[in-house]
């Protein structure tokens, strides 16, 4: 399969954004693909063969409903980047592509008192400033060093780590995904990881990375839901920082350790599949289990690098102002993750199930009342922060 030609199979309309790729369409999908998408965006969805991939991964054992496929998908490995699937927990599977390979790569949205004028003059300097304070870069290091119990304990309790120790406010965790570690029965094991892995971490806590990762200083320009806004502390001509960034080396080896050893998995299980880069363990499996306790000992890791991260632009943009980071109501809006598998509780078709649902360049969008957000957002719903 070539991944640069266009894609010609059957797509049925469902709705002017929903769009059906039957389960006719190739032998062993187990359910349809489901493309959210307008007309318009649908035609350059079409140009190469990642619709082929959203097939592909309704192949999986036990995937739930539909392989859901986002309007700004594209090519990616395996799973295309965009796509979600959920898991059925007793007979469904895991896979290292299906979570990606910067584990937890995701982004946090923090405020400011600034509107543009304030900063107008300043803003070269303090671009300088943040460039000089948080590394960037392939194989960046960070002022940051971790011993080998400092590092067992952020795989472990994440963005709470960095809290406990300095680097940021208790609040901060309150506006992070899950507070900022997966834990739990399911939660991380650091002993899951290579010492390669662990090894990567060591130097690299606090540091952005390359890539398409940023940080970046934003304005808004128009609100377009003013009770919103105001439950987020945001209006109109102000300055807003947005940070990007995961799991840095680390998570990378996680997935590549695990990537290399899945395809010998599958044949222990017989899992068939058209697509190796999809490789699996199912979940209940010892294979599974262990890669499940490695990935969330890397989002934990990502997490906190992204609470560093902020630690460190909080401390540049108050240093370049000459206020402090509580003057300036440098808060956290919300901080989203866009590539892992969590272990959530849905409704289908009436009944109310456990899934591992993988999400690949895409975020969950909880509405308005979900126990998993803030208290402050339950009568908004999730922020869903698209960079």
């Amino acid at each position: 399969m070539n991944p640069q030609e266009e894609w010609s199979g059957p797509l049925e309309k469902i709705d002017d954004y929903r769009w059906l790729i039957p389960q006719s369409y190739m032998k062993g999908m187990r359910v349809p693909g489901l493309i959210f998408s307008s007309e318009r965006l649908l035609k350059k969805i079409r140009l190469d063969q990642t619709p082929k991939q959203v097939a592909n991964v309704a192949h999986l054992p036990g995937i739930v409903g539909y392989s859901f496929a986002m309007p700004d998908i594209h090519w990616g490995y395996g799973l295309p980047i965009g796509g979600v699937a959920a898991m059925d927990i007793n007979d469904g599977i895991i896979s290292p592509g299906g979570v990606g390979s910067d584990i937890n790569c995701g982004v946090r949205l923090m405020r400011t008192n600034l509107e543009l004028h304030h900063i107008k003059d300043k803003i070269r300097d303090l671009v300088e400033s943040i460039f000089h304070t948080v590394p960037s870069g392939i194989g960046s290091k960070g002022l940051i060093k971790l011993s080998s119990r400092a590092e067992k304990e952020v795989l472990l309790n994440g963005s709470a780590w960095a809290v406990n120790n300095g680097y940021g406010w208790e609040m901060d965790l309150e506006y992070t995904e899950e507070q900022g570690a997966l834990k739990g029965i399911r939660g991380a094991d650091p002993d899951a990881l290579s010492e390669r892995a662990f090894k990567r971490g060591k130097s690299q806590l606090g540091t952005l990375g390359a890539g398409n990762h940023f940080i970046e200083i934003q304005l808004v320009e128009q609100i377009f839901d003013e009770p919103a806004a105001e439950v987020l502390g945001i209006f109109p001509n102000q300055i807003v920082i947005m940070i990007h960034s995961g799991s840095r080396g680390l998570g990378y080896q996680v997935c590549q350790d695990f990537m290399n050893s899945m395809v010998k998995v599958m044949r222990k299980y017989n899992i068939t599949i058209p697509d190796k880069q999809l490789a699996c363990a199912p979940i209940n499996s010892p294979e599974g289990k262990t890669y499940l306790s490695a990935m969330a000992a890397a989002a934990n890791y990502a997490w906190t690098n992204r609470q560093c991260i902020m630690h460190l632009v909080r401390k540049a943009f108050a240093g370049g102002l000459g206020e402090t980071p509580e003057s300036l109501g440098m808060n956290l809006i919300y901080d989203v993750a866009h590539n892992i598998a969590k272990f959530e509780t849905h409704n289908y078709n009436g009944k109310v199930i456990e899934v591992c649902v993988h999400r690949k360049g895409a975020t969950r969008a909880f509405g308005p009342g979900h126990s998993a957000l803030p208290l402050k957002y339950r009568n908004i719903g999730q922020p869903v922060l698209i960079p």
